[in-house]
């Protein structure tokens, strides 16, 4: 780290000592590499979220943990590989026996000691269980509104995504209880109202944000947006309002919740003692087209481990203290649990953390301490380890998969029909000159290949002797009685949980 980044931070830290700091994280869903504005899309409307990047620091090397949902919640929140965790494989459905285990200690658990009001705002998906056992406000959330899991997951081919009544398009999960969103443990209401939900939504949060000030309470609001994963939904503000269609009108209904966020932030006094962090949590669903996301030059997406399947937008702001710019240091969504804790103050749990504090780079312009990134499929196991890991500029794929969520794009290896493939010696790319992963620098011609992948492999060796992997929470597996219902007594069930 320079000498002026230690003075910003030293100057930083006792300014902290006033007050402590106000976190807002949030998280958008299925949202690819290239789909803002701020990242090159040309025909997203972004306006809010390209101001952010504008106005603070935009990443270009920013990774989740998963190429799926649950998972990568996980890492966010624990700081910790999903492995570790037993969050895997795949992701949690409404009736899943399991969830994020109450021994891991989310973010919210570590702010609260401090006296940080907290709040959950959104799409959980890290498990219900038996009576709300898993919801956030058993997880360190003094609040949650939401949906207990993913919105995709109940029947929705009857229900109303855009004003004024415009079809949710495609079906959805079928056979199982309706949609619902609750408040702390309740079910509020069910099915739920696609579009009145981001209104409720950004009127708790904004509502939250200013109680909070008005206590001078610090706060951690965590907001993971259902958007942009599919259905698309939107309310009346955002219906029609983009060019690229129902994708891109539930990505500006996003972008307007951010935008009223920050408006929150400035109108009750605390924006510039408040860190805005933004992210995703894995690359876009590219078999829905057009109705899907954009991982932009980035090759493939969700449920792979190609790029596009885990390198997202990021964006960290702070007005006053962290500097305009772009960055091109690795991190990941597991270096925000220690970074908020750093900022704040906080202790760290006891156990082992997997994520480094990104404050050299959020202040003075430094260089992260994460010097590796590592890809885990969806459905890791011990037998096949790690599928691929970054060091530095170079990524070498031990192996590779295409996804049904990545299909119908014009590269095959994208595909399903892309079927696990182990390489020996593994695929070996230069993600500086080639972030699209086309060219294959481990052939008998290139000298330096086998230099980097005897590094590379060192790395790994290092890294998996150090995983050990949590009894997984999926493979306890289902039980319809444990799907939510407004009116559990009712008969029959699924279809009279209606309220």
């Amino acid at each position: 780290m320079n000498h002026s980044a230690v003075i910003f931070i030293f100057t930083f830290l006792l300014a902290g000592l006033e007050a402590l700091p106000n976190f807002v994280l949030l998280f958008a869903d299925d949202l690819g590499y290239g789909d803002l504005g701020s990242y090159g899309h040309p025909s997203s409307f972004t306006p809010n979220l390209d101001k952010l990047a504008a106005n603070g620091l935009r990443f270009t090397d920013f990774y989740c943990t998963s190429a799926a949902c649950s998972p990568s919640r996980a890492a966010l929140l624990t700081g910790r590989y999903q492995t570790r965790s037993g969050v895997y494989p795949g992701v949690f459905y409404p009736g899943s026996k399991g969830g994020l285990p109450l021994n891991e200690t989310t973010l919210a658990e570590v702010l609260k000691p401090l006296g940080y009001a907290t709040a959950a705002i959104g799409k959980w998906h890290l498990g219900l269980g038996a009576n709300g056992t898993y919801l956030p406000i058993h997880q360190g959330f003094d609040h949650f509104l939401g949906i207990p899991y993913s919105h995709d997951q109940g029947p929705c081919s009857n229900l109303t995504c855009f004003p004024p009544d415009i079809k949710c398009y495609g079906t959805c999960d079928v056979g199982v209880v309706t949609v619902p969103v609750m408040h702390d443990d309740t079910i509020v209401q069910q099915p739920v109202s696609f579009p009145d939900l981001e209104e409720n939504y950004v009127n708790y949060a904004t509502n939250f944000i200013l109680k909070s000030a008005q206590k001078k309470q610090p706060f951690f609001l965590y907001y993971p947006s259902h958007h942009t994963h599919y259905p698309q939904f939107g309310g009346k503000e955002a219906a029609g309002r983009s060019a690229r269609g129902r994708f891109g009108d539930s990505l500006y209904e996003l972008d307007r919740t951010v935008g009223k966020i920050i408006q929150a932030l400035e109108d009750s006094g605390v924006l510039n003692n408040t860190l805005v962090f933004f992210t995703a949590d894995n690359g876009p669903e590219l078999m829905r087209m057009s109705r899907g996301g954009n991982a932009g030059l980035l090759k493939c997406g969700k449920a792979t481990t190609y790029e596009g399947g885990m390198r997202e937008p990021a964006i960290a702001y702070w007005p006053g203290k962290i500097q305009p710019g772009v960055t091109r240091e690795l991190a990941t969504i597991l270096d925000i649990l220690p970074t908020f804790a750093g900022l704040a103050g906080a202790k760290l749990p006891q156990v082992q953390l997997d994520g480094f504090d990104m404050k050299p780079i959020l202040f003075g312009n430094g260089v992260s301490e994460r010097k590796a990134v590592f890809y885990y499929p969806i459905d890791p196991s011990e037998t096949y380890g790690l599928f691929a890991v970054r060091v530095g500029k170079y990524k070498a794929h031990y192996y590779t998969r295409g996804a049904d969520q990545s299909s119908t794009t014009p590269d095959m290896d994208c595909s399903p029909s892309a079927v696990l493939k182990k390489h020996d010696p593994p695929l070996l790319f230069d993600l500086e000159i080639d972030p699209s992963e086309n060219y294959n620098l481990a052939t008998p011609d290139n000298p330096v290949s086998k230099e980097v992948l005897e590094m590379i492999q060192g790395v790994k060796k290092d890294f998996e002797m150090g995983m050990v992997f949590g009894e997984s929470e999926m493979n306890k597996g289902r039980n319809p009685a444990l799907e939510p219902c407004c009116k559990p007594e009712c008969t029959p069930k699924p279809s009279c949980c209606t309220c």
